[in-house]
């Protein structure tokens, strides 16, 4: 019986503790699943939604009118006229009157008071979208790198294992009396080389994943998968510099965001020149008299804009803030064309970097060490020979892969720039 009863505690236990590892998620792998989870998760794209949405919330309240005013004059508290101690209740006292007013501001003037609110929301809610493009990029080009980083682990241990099968055919040979004991050495150089070459790029491996985990939040119970491959690259007909920049154009946030700032500096500076014009306040008084309401006043009150020199540094200013908003439009466009086709030139030129070494350099260096360590076994050739050959496969392979990743690093340059998934 103790038996059974403990064996149902434990589980009890298990059932209350849940399944193990149910609240670990794995993510990673591609970087569609990092972009869905960033989307999602990370507290600063969270906290522009929600600034976007607190700008939008403004724009009803910003045309709304004035709450109206109630103003109450109690007349005689003290009751000399009546002989009677003072008294505060309006039915005990000389009278009071209750004055309810609203200020009524000039024609047009709530609607542009709205629509500046409004452009302040477009402009937050692109700057929402910039924030998103913004982080969305760093994250591509963080697994592009991160790829990159395992890749040359991959290759760099394996000419790590060549080179091992070098220095082991140099000790034979020098062991045979067939070679030097410099042979031997050099090779044993060189492998501690690139054992070091290694040790570096582990370390930027994790590096790279420990800044992507950084760019996802610092998520809890979470898991990343290493990157398994790049993104595809699109097509050349979809890279036209003509279609980008038009693209670029009509989708970039950035210009999003200025043109909202324009809106709302236009409609700012009408809004500033509709102050010349007063704004009206209406009022009903009606008096009372001990229990009755003896009489009615009605209330017509305007502003008299008169400080002129105020106005006008006004409306400078809104003026000045228009300019300055329409010229730092033109300087974010400028640059961004210019960043277009840089990023466009160097994406060419690591596509046609890709393809001479695939086609080219990388099958000769690969037939060169294969030549090389033949002729060096029968006695052929020297050490050196072998050793060139390796350094220039090693150098084929690194700028294979780095044309790769340049390419992915490109790309995401581009999608920044047009605003949008290629």
């Amino acid at each position: 019986m103790r038996c059974g009863h403990i064996t149902i505690t434990l589980i009890a236990l298990l059932l209350a503790a849940g399944p193990v590892g149910a609240a670990e998620q794995l993510i990673g792998g591609q970087v569609e699943s990092l972009l869905e989870f960033a989307r999602s998760r990370h507290p600063e794209f969270a906290a522009l939604r929600a600034e976007a949405e607190a700008a939008t919330a403004r724009i009803e309240p910003a045309g709304a009118l004035p709450d109206p005013m109630l103003r109450t004059e109690l007349r005689d508290v003290t009751n000399e006229r009546m002989d009677a101690s003072a008294n505060l209740l309006p039915p005990r006292i000389g009278g009071a009157r209750y004055t309810f007013s609203q200020t009524l501001p000039w024609f047009g003037k709530r609607d542009l008071r709205r629509g500046v609110a409004g452009a302040a929301a477009d402009e937050a809610q692109a700057r929402a979208r910039a924030g998103w493009i913004d982080l969305a990029t760093k994250i591509k080009l963080t697994y592009a790198q991160h790829h990159v980083h395992l890749i040359s682990i991959r290759y760099a241990q394996e000419n790590l294992e060549l080179m091992r099968r070098v220095a082991e055919i140099a000790r034979t040979r020098y062991a045979s009396g067939f070679g030097s004991q410099q042979d031997a050495l050099r090779a044993q150089s060189e492998i501690i080389a690139m054992e070091t070459d290694l040790v570096m790029l582990e370390g930027e491996s994790a590096q790279a994943s420990a800044r992507m985990r950084a760019l996802l939040g610092r998520p809890e119970n979470v898991t990343l998968r290493p990157p398994e491959k790049l993104r595809l690259l699109p097509a050349a007909a979809q890279l036209d510099l003509v279609a980008l920049e038009a693209r670029l154009r009509a989708n970039n946030p950035q210009l999003a965001a200025d043109e909202a700032r324009i809106a709302g500096a236009e409609q700012g500076r009408t809004l500033v020149e509709r102050n010349r014009y007063p704004d009206l306040t209406l009022g009903v008084s009606p008096t009372q008299t001990r229990n009755r309401v003896s009489e009615w006043e009605l209330m017509f009150e305007i502003n008299i804009p008169l400080q002129q020199a105020s106005r006008r540094a006004q409306e400078r200013e809104a003026e000045l803030n228009l300019e300055a908003a329409r010229l730092r439009r033109q300087g974010n466009l400028n640059q961004s064309l210019a960043e277009l086709g840089e990023s466009l030139a160097g994406l060419d030129v690591a596509r046609r970097l890709e393809s001479l070494l695939t086609t080219g350099l990388l099958p000769q260096a690969e037939l060169n060490l294969n030549a090389a360590l033949a002729a060096y076994e029968t006695g052929r050739t020297d050490f050196s020979a072998v050793l060139d050959a390796h350094r220039q496969l090693r150098r084929a392979r690194g700028e294979l892969v780095k044309a790769r990743g340049d390419q992915q690093i490109r790309l995401a340059e581009i999608e920044k720039m047009v605003g949008e998934d290629l």
